[in-house]
């Protein structure tokens, strides 16, 4: 008897039993934090770097140096100049499938990026800058349309720009500049796009529009014309045809001799006229100036020797001539030439003059102050600065403040509270001068100008190494300052703290300036003017609490460690301030990364610079109730440089008179 078949429709049915359970079972089947970590170990394995000593003995690599879990999940990876080389191969990123950033930059990788980069649907940040990628931009990068920022400049990328990059309309950050991409730039309709470069590659044709916004410097090293570079050929105004020409015959494009001769002329005239009009205007508006100390007319700036915004010339660059301007001829029609500017003893109305507090030295009045020789220091968060030589050889700071709203009695009250501060650490106010239009506080000058100046400015061949003794003193002197400020009363405090307000003597001394004043002016002068340095709670930056004032110095600390402002750029391209930053790459153990190269050469401090940078994060803390005092942090900072000194005795600091 032969065995009987099974009928079609039953095999038909045990097919879709088995699709019906695979269906049901692949999504169990989604890589975990065991396939995250499988992942790592192969890349590792085929591009391990110095750094990558990961300890495989641990089950979960969330806490492995550079990575950073969620959910139970790889969400970060970064890896940035840990000298990986070699190529990303398949089948990696394929199980890291929730990574939100990924950070392989300043590293020698090569070759083409890995396909299964595109598993990665939720990724928002990607920086490959500065390896040795090769090929033509892959287009399954524009289907991540989660991605944020995206950063592959200084690699080998070539071929033409995709206008499938539309499709990233989250995109905000794109830089590409550095390789040898080719063709034209496409039209791309990003709104969110705020930070775009394709400089130094081989791109031809005109700017789109909507990308002319952007500066020179995101498109130079091209073959690119249009806004904001030099217009492109045939965007030139012409004569349409049919003009009458040179030769009279009325079909060239050119004009006739007597139209060009009358235009020439017609211009010349309208210039004059114009030059005669300027000079009028210039008589007029310098015998109607009455109540201006204009120290922007002082044109012979300084470098930023306070720290503070310097003037600037047409080219950008900062003058630097000291040729001693007079004050004078800036001031003394706003100061001394109008009755209604006059100011009495006690500051409201009579004889003009400065009202000096306590025991200051009173060796010059206003008059000696307008003929001193002036350079101008910079625009700060409360106005302009100046320095004034005055004729017997004494030098000081002049301070002009802008937008006071309050008024002449409350003025005298607060600036009278500022000037009874009497601490070390503090830079002396030693009068002010008040009138309707005109406010002027008169300070000690600082001759090595200030904290921000000399971490960031100059660091040619010819500057001085800043060690750990003078940086660690600098945090000492200005903690002291600042704690005095807040002994004052438990409603005392900065609200401005920041490296350009903490200057110096010739002994690198620290003194804080700008206390008292964050009360004394309006709104218009306070938002961005601790940008980087303001603490988290703080809606009202006219209203700072000391707790405020603790996050700031933490900022400040963190400053003098890392070397890095709280608004450096690659902070701000990875999206994070300087806080979070150190305190992700703390978190990867990786916290000699962290500081200041000036810094790595003292290897007998490591441990002190390690306490500090400790301190720097406890004061930076989110919250304010986790925050020490001012008066902890003082302790704790010379507990630091008691050891610094018994670990060194004879520190490389030369002390020299103030």
């Amino acid at each position: 008897m032969k065995p009987q078949r099974l009928p079609i429709f039953s095999s038909l049915s045990l097919l879709l039993l088995l699709l019906l359970v695979l269906v049901v079972l692949v999504p169990f089947a989604k890589p975990d934090l065991s396939s995250d970590r499988a992942a790592l170990l192969a890349l590792r394995k085929a591009v391990g770097g110095r750094t990558l000593l990961w300890n495989a003995t641990l089950q979960s690599p969330c806490n492995w140096a550079g990575v950073r879990c969620e959910n139970n999940r790889v969400a970060v990876l970064r890896l940035p100049g840990v000298a990986l080389s070699g190529n990303l191969p398949n089948g990696i990123f394929g199980n890291l499938t929730v990574l939100r950033t990924l950070s392989l930059r300043l590293n020698a990788l090569k070759g083409s990026l890995p396909s299964d980069l595109a598993s990665c649907v939720g990724l928002r940040n990607l920086y490959l800058q500065g390896n040795f990628f090769s090929g033509e931009i892959p287009d399954f990068l524009f289907t991540l349309r989660d991605l944020v920022r995206l950063n592959l400049a200084s690699n080998n990328f070539s071929g033409e720009i995709s206008p499938s990059l539309n499709n990233l309309t989250r995109l905000r950050t794109l830089y590409v500049e550095n390789n040898q991409l080719s063709g034209s730039i496409p039209e791309l309709k990003l709104p969110d796009l705020a930070q775009f470069n394709v400089s130094n590659n081989l791109l031809n044709g005109s700017i789109p529009a909507k990308l002319q916004t952007f500066s020179s410097a995101s498109f130079v090293g091209n073959s690119l014309c249009g806004k904001p570079l030099s217009l492109c050929p045939g965007n030139n105004v012409t004569i349409p045809s049919g003009e009458v020409n040179i030769n009279g015959n009325g079909k060239g494009k050119g004009l006739s001799g007597g139209v060009i001769a009358g235009i020439v002329i017609g211009c010349v005239v309208a210039a004059l006229a114009i030059i005669i009009l300027l000079i009028v205007f210039c008589r007029k508006k310098r015998i109607q100036k009455t109540s201006s100390v204009d120290v922007a007319a002082l044109k012979h700036p300084e470098s930023e020797a306070r720290g503070e915004k310097p003037a600037e010339t047409e080219n950008g660059r900062h003058n630097s001539n000291n040729n001693g301007f007079s004050v004078a001829s800036a001031a003394a029609a706003a100061m001394a030439g109008n009755g209604k500017t006059e100011v009495s003893n006690n500051g409201v109305d009579g004889v003009k003059k400065l009202v000096f507090f306590g025991n200051a030295a009173r060796v010059f009045d206003l008059e000696d102050l307008l003929r001193a020789s002036a350079e101008v220091l910079g625009k700060g968060t409360f106005g302009t600065a100046y320095k004034a030589v005055l004729e017997v050889g004494t030098v000081v700071a002049v301070k002009r403040l802008k937008d006071v709203t309050i008024s002449d009695k409350e003025f005298k009250e607060k600036i009278e509270a500022v000037g009874a501060m009497d601490h070390q650490n503090l830079v002396p106010l030693r009068a002010f001068y008040y009138s309707r239009d005109e406010k002027l506080l008169v300070y000690d000058y600082m001759p090595m100008g200030s904290l921000s100046a000399l971490l960031h400015g100059n660091k040619g061949a010819g500057r001085t190494p800043l060690n750990w003794e003078i940086r660690s003193g600098i945090a000492l002197g200005a903690a002291r300052g600042i704690q005095y400020l807040h002994s004052q009363g438990p409603n005392v405090s900065h609200g401005n703290i920041k490296s350009s307000n903490i200057l110096l003597t010739k002994s690198y001394t620290s003194r804080v300036s700008d206390f008292g004043l964050a009360h004394l002016v309006g709104p218009s002068s306070t938002p961005n003017r601790v940008a980087g340095y303001r603490a988290p709670e703080v809606t009202d930056p006219r209203k700072v609490s000391q707790k405020a004032d603790v996050y700031s110095f933490g900022v400040l600390l963190l400053e003098l460690l890392t070397g890095k402002p709280p608004t450096h750029a690659l902070l701000n391209e990875e999206g994070v301030d300087l806080p979070r930053w150190v305190q992700s790459i703390v978190k990867e153990e990786w916290t000699s990364e962290v500081f200041d190269l000036e810094l790595l050469r003292y290897q007998n401090v490591e441990e002190e610079m390690v306490q500090m940078l400790q301190l720097a994060i406890d004061c930076a803390a989110q919250y304010p109730d986790k925050r020490p005092t001012m008066s902890e942090v003082t302790s704790r900072i010379e507990e630091l440089c008691r050891s610094s000194l018994r670990e060194d005795p004879h520190p490389d600091l030369v002390k020299e008179a103030d």
